[in-house]
């Protein structure tokens, strides 16, 4: 298995190499032509690698992490920087700065504070503290252990702790992630999940609480272009329902994508419906509180939050989370903790066997 994680080590080099010299040339690009179509043509091909790019990777965390930085928000940034739009011509930033804004989801801290001073709402954002993702990776390693014993469990629970376990090591590589650019840099990670669980609706859930850095791609790339389109023929009312539906339509499809490339099986698009239904339901929760605006309609809140959280996980465990288990990513995944599990062990041995004999 160290092998394994030896030949998948010179793989994730070349692919992020190869990821870099893409920049770079986009970066080159982005000095010498101007926004527009030209720029957009000149960009498509660094794109299309992107696509391809997790294809090179043999193991189920690299390519997710790959194909989300990557092929999904690089990708989105980069159309949006050929018509000198986000996070990449928000700023005349620098070489090094240009690519980590491209790899990552990153806010400049300067943007971030104005943000919060333009929303004050954002300042409720979780910024949680070393032990609170202590006790989260505690709580990985334990749900990681509890999979020996799956089954003894209904299938229905196992794909209730592929949720969890998705939830968990998402926060936590992404908090690895902004730790490691925040130690090397003035930069910010944006925070990709504000307590989710906390969620009182649908809409507070996906657009303020979940992935919060695919929300704020999304609305630039997706909504406001259909937006912009459907208002010519349509009311605004009716014109932004379809645009936010767009946007699950566009997340159905890129979740399917980054499915395949973890399973490299053909889809069954289970998680486009996961999505559709959700996209109909927000729509409908939305349409249902302008109707119903007085505060007497409202639900109370831990009654709010408890059916939020229910559909979200009962609707995750019928077309979501089975993914997992098609894919065969639950399984990869274990094997996966499983080596590094074993290569820490053999690190440590030797270097307790190391110190144990090492002459005075």
């Amino acid at each position: 298995m160290a092998v394994v994680l030896s030949h998948e080590a010179k793989k994730l080099t070349e692919a992020w190499g190869l990821v870099m010299v893409s920049l770079c040339y986009c970066f080159a690009v982005g000095r010498l032509v101007d926004k527009g179509v030209k720029r957009l043509v000149l960009l498509a091909p660094v794109m299309l690698v992107f696509l391809l790019v997790p294809l090179h990777l043999t193991t189920v965390h690299m390519i997710g992490t790959t194909g989300f930085f990557i092929s999904w928000l690089a990708n989105f940034k980069l159309s949006l920087f050929a018509f000198g739009k986000g996070p990449l011509s928000s700023t005349t930033p620098s070489l090094p700065l240009f690519l980590l804004l491209s790899c990552f989801p990153i806010k400049l801290q300067q943007q971030q504070q104005q943000q919060q001073l333009d929303d004050p709402t954002k300042q409720q954002s979780t910024r949680e503290g070393p032990l609170f993702y202590g006790l989260k990776g505690l709580l990985l390693l334990l749900l990681i252990r509890s999979f020996h014993y799956i089954h003894l469990l209904p299938e229905k629970a196992v794909l209730l702790l592929y949720g969890f376990n998705m939830y968990l090591s998402l926060d936590l590589i992404l908090a690895v992630t902004a730790s490691l650019v925040r130690a090397a840099s003035s930069l910010e990670l944006e925070p990709q999940f504000n307590e989710p669980y906390l969620a009182t609706s649908l809409q507070d859930f996906w657009g303020r609480r979940w992935n919060l850095m695919v929300s704020e791609i999304l609305r630039p790339t997706v909504y406001e272009p259909v937006l912009r389109w459907l208002v010519l023929g349509l009311p605004r009312k009716w014109a932004s329902a379809l645009a936010a539906f767009a946007t699950f339509v566009v997340s159905g499809i890129m979740h399917e994508l980054l499915f395949f490339y973890m399973g490299r099986l053909r889809p069954s698009w289970g998680m486009m419906f996961f999505f559709l239904l959700h996209g109909l339901c927000t729509m409908a929760e939305i349409a249902l509180k302008k109707a119903l605006i007085t505060r007497w309609c409202r639900l109370p809140t831990p009654l709010a939050r408890t059916l939020t959280v229910l559909f979200v996980f009962s609707t995750g465990v019928f077309f979501f989370f089975p993914e997992f288990q098609r894919c065969k990513i639950d399984r990869n995944a274990f094997a996966e903790y499983a080596a590094v599990g074993a290569l820490l062990r053999k690190i440590l041995l030797a270097l307790g066997h190391s110190f144990s004999f090492s002459p005075l």
